[in-house]
Parts: C-alpha cells; sequence; structure tokens
C-alpha cells in the first residue's frame, strides 16, 4: 500500500498500475474546513458560527427565530421547481440544508441530539418503511406500498408508547389551507369516508356551489364564507378523485394569472392608459390578446 502525504494527491499521475499488479493508495482524508461538497464541510461551518467567537448575528438566533426562515427557504424552493430552473433549485435547496443544519447544531449545543442523530433517524425510517426494497416484503402496487406504509408508521408511534385518537391525526396545521384540506380528506378515504363513485363527488360540488350562491344571495358574509369553504374543501376531493394535486393546480392557475394579468398592464401601458380607464371589453379584448 502506497500513502501519499495530504496535499501530493497530483503524484497519482505518476503511478502508472500494471495489469497484473494492483496499488492500494491510503489518501488522507479531506479536512472539514476545506470540504465544499459534503456535509462535513457544512456542519464545520456551522458550528464555527454558531459558536464561541462566531459571528453575533448567528449566535443570537433561536429555534423559534428561525421558523419563519425555514418556511421561506421551502417556498423558494418551490418556486424554482414550478419554473424549472435547476440552479436556483440547487441553490434554494442548499438554503434549506442551512436551516437543517443550524437547528441541529443549537440541539447539540443545548444537549438535545446532534446532526448524527438527525442522519439515524432518516435513514432507519426510509428503511424500515420499505420493506418491500430493504427487505422480504412483496407488494403488487402502489396502493398497498402505501397502506403497509400507515400500518409501519402506526407501529413506530405504538413502540413510542403513542398512538393517533383519530385518523386525521398527523396533518400538521401551519401547512397551507388547500394541502391540508387535501391531506384530511384522503386520510378520510382510507379510512372509508369517501364517496363510491367520482359522479357523486360532481354532484356534491354542485350542491355546495348553490348553498354559496343562495348565501350570497341572501347577504349572509359569514354564511357564504362557510359556504365558499365547503365548496373548496369538496374541490380538493374532486382533485383527488382525479389524481391531481389542488396545491399545485392552484400554483399554476396563480403563475399563468401573473403573466396574463401583467400582460394586459403592459399593453394598456403602450396605449397611455391606466388598467381603470379600460372598458370591460378592452379589458377582454387584451385578455383575450394575452391567452394567445
Amino acid at each position: 500500500m502506497i500513502e501519499l502525504a495530504e496535499g501530493t494527491l497530483g503524484e497519482l499521475a505518476a503511478f502508472i498500475l500494471h495489469p497484473s499488479s494492483l496499488i492500494l493508495l491510503a489518501l488522507p482524508p479531506l479536512p472539514a474546513r476545506a470540504d465544499r461538497r459534503g456535509a462535513d464541510g457544512l456542519a464545520w461551518v456551522m458550528a464555527r458560527l454558531l459558536g464561541p467567537g462566531g459571528c453575533p448575528w448567528d449566535v443570537r438566533q433561536t429555534h423559534q427565530s428561525l421558523r419563519g426562515a425555514l418556511l421561506e427557504e421551502a417556498y423558494e424552493a418551490l418556486e424554482a421547481l414550478d419554473a424549472g430552473d435547476m440552479p436556483a433549485l440547487s441553490e434554494e435547496l442548499g438554503d434549506i440544508l442551512i436551516t437543517i443544519f443550524a437547528h441541529s447544531e443549537m440541539a447539540r449545543q443545548a444537549g438535545h441530539f446532534d446532526l448524527g442523530d438527525v442522519f439515524a433517524q432518516v435513514v432507519g425510517k426510509l428503511i424500515g418503511r420499505h420493506p418491500h426494497v430493504f427487505g422480504d416484503v412483496t407488494v403488487d402496487g402502489e396502493g398497498q406500498v402505501l397502506r403497509n406504509w400507515e400500518q409501519i408508521k402506526a407501529a413506530e408511534l405504538a413502540a413510542k408508547g403513542r398512538s393517533r385518537a383519530s385518523a386525521l391525526d398527523g396533518v400538521p396545521p401551519g401547512m397551507p389551507a388547500l394541502v391540508t384540506a387535501q391531506k384530511l380528506g384522503k386520510k378520510a378515504a382510507r379510512a372509508g369516508f369517501n364517496w363510491a363513485e367520482l359522479p357523486q363527488v360532481w354532484a356534491k360540488l354542485r350542491e355546495e356551489l348553490d348553498e354559496l350562491d343562495e348565501a350570497a344571495a341572501a347577504g349572509d358574509p359569514a354564511h357564504a364564507a362557510e359556504e365558499l369553504g365547503d365548496a373548496l374543501f369538496v374541490l380538493t376531493r374532486l382533485a383527488d378523485w382525479l389524481h391531481l394535486d389542488a396545491e399545485m393546480a392552484l400554483r399554476d392557475a396563480n403563475q399563468k394569472f401573473r403573466r396574463r394579468f401583467t400582460h394586459v398592464e403592459s399593453a394598456a401601458a403602450a396605449q397611455g392608459r391606466a388598467l381603470k380607464e379600460l372598458s370591460l371589453d378592452e379589458l377582454l379584448a387584451l385578455w383575450g390578446a394575452a391567452k394567445s
């Protein structure tokens, strides 16, 4: 075995391996502070920032003060995903890693857990919940995978001395309302609370829209808000029946509206007019042009 001292990696080019021989090279580990492409490098940077003599701003942060950053970075990653911008996605995923490593380093300093615990838990969870990949369990499709997943999660909770009182437990309340609605509906459906066929979902949606129309006509804002919520919830159930992601569909619709509206703004500005100065017919004409 030939050992190369640190900094002599270029000497590898001087070795010529004969087909009948084998040379083992022992390379010294890269110092953490120089590791720009691995977890050790980021862990070293975060420990330095949050440690004695670190950054005055960073050392003042807490788990709660970084809560908003975690959510913001996740949304920015979603924005990059929606735009199909892979360089931006790479950057935003890195920003999410910053918050993960920061929370882990804070917890290590407080004696709660460390980054190794985070990795160990997620690796164990992925292996344990995929017995059809890492074990000898056979599945007949995606549906059985999801059923097994829920059973394994329930067993994990039981092993911790916990259980879920309701089939709807496990949906974080801080998620966007549309995502929450679809997840709640899915969980209820898995528990057996579901329509038997798609036409029943359409009928329920029409019923809720009729009730919204009546509440709005009656001039009752509170009742109208309730019926609007019911209609939106049924729409998420319809999305599930159609195998669609309601949140993704609405995000796409938001982006489409933004593109078309800014086109209308630009077209009006080119005429030297504000949107408020245009008639409805003129606005519709510009909107039609934006669509095409």
